[in-house]
């Protein structure tokens, strides 16, 4: 069911590369949040760290939040909380508004 929403990682290979943010991440220029959790079995942090560092090092702003008891999606109610918060702060800050 996957391969057929998303698409099938072999013989796909070149059209996911060209929407993937990793494969895409010299042409992010805008600020940028990542919300991760560090037992995500999908998306491994590994390469949550790598954008968030290229990013880094090309001088775009990044707010990177992980959370190491969640895995993909967070489930804990106190880690959404924080999520929330820091995305409010995040919106606050590059799209205006007030946080409270």
């Amino acid at each position: 069911m996957i391969f057929e929403m998303i698409g099938d990682p072999v013989k796909d290979q070149e059209l996911l590369q060209s929407v993937s943010p990793f494969f895409l991440v010299d042409r992010i220029k805008t600020p940028l949040f990542i919300a991760q959790g560090a037992n995500d079995p999908r998306v491994k942090k590994v390469k949550s760290d790598q954008i968030v560092e290229a990013l880094k090092k090309r001088g775009v702003s990044v707010e990177y939040l992980v959370k190491e008891n969640e895995g993909h999606g967070f489930a804990n109610e106190e880690n959404r909380f924080d999520c929330y918060r820091a995305m409010e702060k995040f919106f606050a800050q590059y799209l205006g508004g007030r946080t409270e």
